[in-house]
């Protein structure tokens, strides 16, 4: 949107192109007054109001047949018309990938991401990812949540395997999105990791960009958003020569926080096995111990696995558990360090 909440010249032209509907809702506005993308989200609250604000700018809203911005306040019996698309099948292609399912219902889907797929297509759009194996797998996504991210809930690094819930529905989409705001899902991850973390604990603190490296994330900063992370080591190998020890660990996510595991585990100086980006590669190199070097091999990514994803159905209210196995990776890994 325009910084006036009018549609921008790109948003006009979008809104131009045609676009197959997937859903046609209709209603007469009771009382005026009210801005337009709030009366649509509480009339139907099915979807979120930064949803509606993305149809309105697409183009897909219309009060008495005439266009309509999000900040409009249209008078008492007006009549409002809101389209859902369809995704745009030449932007988003499916692709058969057969991604693993560990739950499927009418509702939604848990899926077993396999390491270095990314969750959903970046700036660029270049590459597979799951969002395109979703569109081949599963015939009802229909665009739920957007173009761009059909059915996406939440999300998993590229290099991180494990579950991942996706919604098929737009009610299914709010209900887990809230479940995820209100920290009622149960996120548990397998980490292995470098250094010697005491047996349990839980970590504490702001996370943010980091001031110099824009690609990472810090917790040492005074500023940024609370993260804070339980765990539970599973197992430790060595001392390897000069105290070089590693760890395989059960962490428990009770935040959401992007890099969240990689860099509270790192700033404590324990980080992931074959972790670029936060320092776990500088301890694999040749003068690393000879167990080291051949669990990094074995592993070539880093080192975390979503373990384990509980919540509720949220139309039924039934309790959804779903576990992935460790990969065979992750289990080369740790045949190496001897801790399988």
């Amino acid at each position: 949107m325009s910084p006036r909440g009018r549609p921008s010249r790109r948003q006009k032209q979008r809104a131009q192109e045609p676009r197959a509907i997937a859903q046609e809702l209709e209603f007469t506005v009771d009382a005026a007054g009210g801005r337009l993308d709030k009366l649509i989200a509480t009339r139907f609250p099915q979807f979120s109001r930064a949803r509606v604000q993305q149809l309105i700018a697409e183009g897909m809203v219309d009060v008495g047949g005439e266009p309509a911005s999000s900040a409009d306040r249209p008078l008492a019996g007006a009549q409002v018309r809101l389209r859902v698309p369809e995704v745009r099948a030449g932007r988003l292609e499916p692709v058969k990938l057969d991604l693993p399912v560990l739950y499927d219902d009418a509702d939604l889907l848990v899926i077993d991401k396999p390491a270095g797929l990314a969750v959903h297509p970046g700036a660029g759009g270049e590459g597979e990812t799951v969002v395109h194996g979703l569109l081949h797998q599963v015939a009802d996504l229909r665009g739920v949540g957007g173009e761009l991210r059909p059915g996406i809930v939440h999300r998993l690094d590229k290099d991180t395997s494990g579950c991942l819930v996706v919604a098929k529905t737009e009610e299914a989409l709010r209900g887990l999105q809230a479940q995820f705001k209100a920290r009622t899902v149960e996120k548990r991850y397998r980490a292995l990791v470098h250094g010697a973390p005491p047996d349990a604990g839980e970590l504490d603190s702001l996370i943010a960009r980091h001031p110099v490296d824009r690609k990472r994330f810090s917790t040492r900063g005074a500023e940024g958003r609370r993260a804070v992370t339980r765990f539970t080591v599973l197992g430790r190998a060595g001392p390897f020569g000069q105290k070089i020890e590693a760890a395989w660990v059960d962490v428990e996510l009770l935040t959401g926080r992007t890099h969240q595991i990689r860099a509270h585990f790192a700033d404590q100086g324990w980080p992931l096995f074959c972790d670029k980006l936060y320092g776990g590669t500088k301890r694999e190199g040749p003068s690393a111990p000879e167990a080291v070097r051949k669990a990094a091999a074995a592993l070539g990514r880093q080192g975390l696995h979503a373990f384990r994803l509980a919540f509720v159905q949220p139309r039924t209210g039934a309790r959804i558990e779903c576990e992935s196995p460790i990969p065979p990776d992750l289990r080369a890994a740790l045949h190496e360090l001897k801790l399988d």
